[in-house]
């Protein structure tokens, strides 16, 4: 199972995107808001009882300080993947991008781009491919897919544009 965590319901459209993600490959996971200031029981608690729950990646979107993905890290020995979202007290983001992708040295957060939710949910779903065959082969097929789109674009440029430069 996947659990994708957020710092607040404002990032919800942000983690839906992984949650869709991994829905749309019947992938198991859930959801949940956990703050890292304004909870922090509920979140070291979390962390302590993700891996005995059977979790096997944590998706930690958050915004502004951006502190749940790197402290949930440091509470488990789980791999966190990291989404810094643009929240409405951030600094263009940088704030978040900064706070999860330079953590110190032994407790790392795997860090995806700003409101980067799809690409946190195929990551976490690439971990899990690792040791799940069924997995793996679902995101075969979902990259086979991202193939066959860039192939039909191609297809339908050269219909419009005869000089199409193709190879």
């Amino acid at each position: 199972m996947i659990s994708i965590i957020m710092g607040s319901k404002s990032d919800l459209p942000i983690m839906e995107q992984a949650a869709n993600f991994l829905k749309e490959l019947e992938i198991d996971y859930e959801l949940t808001v956990i703050s890292a200031h304004r909870t922090p029981e509920r979140m070291f608690e979390f962390a302590k009882n993700a891996k005995i729950r059977g979790v096997k990646v944590i998706i930690a979107g958050a915004g502004g300080a951006a502190h749940l993905p790197g402290m949930v890290a440091s509470c488990t020995t789980l791999p966190v993947v990291g989404v810094p979202i643009l929240s409405s007290n951030s600094i263009d983001g940088w704030d978040s991008i900064l706070s999860i992708l330079q953590m110190p040295s032994g407790i790392p957060v795997a860090t995806v781009a700003l409101n980067g939710g799809t690409n946190a949910g195929i990551l976490a779903a690439k971990i899990v491919g690792i040791s799940n065959e069924e997995v793996a082969k679902k995101l075969e097929q979902y990259q086979q897919n991202l193939h066959s789109k860039v192939m039909d674009s191609i297809d339908d440029i050269k219909k419009v544009h005869p000089n199409f430069f193709d190879q």
